[in-house]
């Protein structure tokens, strides 16, 4: 027996013979991925040991159980005929709501999430997922905020996303649900990450909110349609939340918490962490100011965010539009970012000689710079001027 039969195969492996499978391998797939105990990694063993998802279906229960990991109950019930049912009624109710399955090897999978290990091998999905949503922050804390949380999520959030950045998040009660909120309020675009089927929104109050992110992005579970939240889901769903984004941005959370499992998950994946600090004797900001003292970036508004993941944003824009062809476009540029757009008609500038010019002020002036260098419509020089990407700029700027 090889080594790789005793083992798994990689995500690579996985996605290479993924793209050649016909339609009935993919729905083999999916009845081994709707089986109790069945998960990613035992799968890919699985994989390992038959080849195709087709094959693994054709073998006994004794074959099966001969793979490390899978035992009795997990072999009867990838077996089981009456999988056929529930694959057909997922299949069914997928349609019904307007939902896709996007595999690890479609096109379409967000490449940040493939890169962490052990991915979802299959995403449900409503709504869209667009190669700039690659450009994300996610946002986690507590499901008991404090007005002060959701005031500074509001902000500092809404200010993310005016900047161009997609906002990740739970779908959960208190942060989550704000974080959500803050980037529909000024129409950006906002992933829900939900711990149950697409089928069971969680909590059912923020079924409406469910439709508006569907609107405005995307809901996203790898949990088959019908699943209902249960304790152990929550951890799979939080990696994804930080497997999606460049950064974890913790608005309130207590020192063991759902919020901090996140930001272990985005430790391993090697993403930055982020921190709001709050009232000295507030317990829903321990765990924030823990993660402060232990290296977490402080933030105080959007732009603290930004300035960290700055490089990586617009090199990651970069390759977008390059793979796609395009050039830079004005978008939904509000009316400061069109007049800051305008005032840098007269050359490189400093965002002091931009106060001048324009009349606004600094802080307005350094959001709306931010909204063009992502926009790619602006870019920052040496010496902290700033010039219209359709200028010609100095020979020792930046590329």
């Amino acid at each position: 027996m090889s080594a790789q039969t005793l083992d798994q195969w990689s995500i690579e492996r996985f996605c290479e013979a993924g793209r050649s499978w016909d339609e009935d391998q993919r729905l083999a797939l999916l009845r081994l991925l709707l089986v109790d105990g069945l998960g990613s990694v035992l799968v890919r063993r699985l994989l390992a040991r038959f080849g195709s998802p087709r094959e693994i279906l054709r073998q006994t229960e004794r074959e099966l159980r001969q793979v490390p990991g899978i035992g009795p109950l997990v072999a009867r019930a990838a077996l089981d005929p009456r999988l056929d049912d529930r694959l057909e009624r997922e299949l069914h109710l997928a349609r019904r709501l307007g939902a896709r399955l996007v595999w690890a090897f479609d096109p379409e999978y967000p490449r940040l999430l493939r890169a962490i290990p052990s991915p979802p091998l299959v995403l449900f999905v409503r709504g869209t997922l667009l190669p700039t949503d690659e450009i994300a922050v996610g946002v986690v804390g507590s499901r008991l905020a404090t007005a002060y949380g959701i005031q500074q999520t509001f902000r500092i959030v809404g200010q993310l996303a005016e900047f161009g950045f997609t906002i990740v998040s739970g779908l959960a009660r208190g942060i989550d649900g704000a974080a959500h909120r803050a980037a529909l309020r000024v129409r950006g675009r906002t992933i829900g990450v939900l711990a149950s089927g697409l089928a069971d929104i969680y909590p059912p109050e923020h079924f409406e909110l469910s439709e508006a992110i569907v609107r405005s992005g995307a809901l996203i579970s790898e949990a088959p349609m019908t699943q209902k939240p249960k304790a152990g889901l929550f951890p799979m769903r939080n990696r994804i939340i930080s497997g999606l984004s460049l950064g974890v941005f913790v608005v309130e959370a207590g020192r063991r918490s759902g919020a901090m499992i996140t930001v272990s998950h985005a430790l391993d994946q090697g993403r930055d962490v982020f921190a709001l600090p709050g009232p000295v004797d507030s317990e829903v900001s321990r765990g924030c100011h823990e993660l402060i003292r232990e290296g977490a970036y402080l933030v105080e508004s959007a732009l603290d965010i930004y300035e960290v993941l700055r490089e990586t944003a617009l090199q990651r824009l970069r390759e977008i539009r390059n793979s796609a062809g395009g050039t830079p476009q004005r978008g939904q540029l509000d009316g400061s970012a069109r007049r800051i757009l305008e005032a840098l008609s007269a050359g490189p500038s400093t965002v002091d000689e931009l106060v001048v010019r324009s009349g606004h002020p600094a802080g307005e002036i350094l959001r709306a710079l931010t909204r063009l260098e992502l926009a790619g419509l602006a870019v920052r020089l040496p010496g902290a001027r700033f010039t219209r990407i359709d200028a010609t700029p100095d020979e020792d700027s930046d590329p």
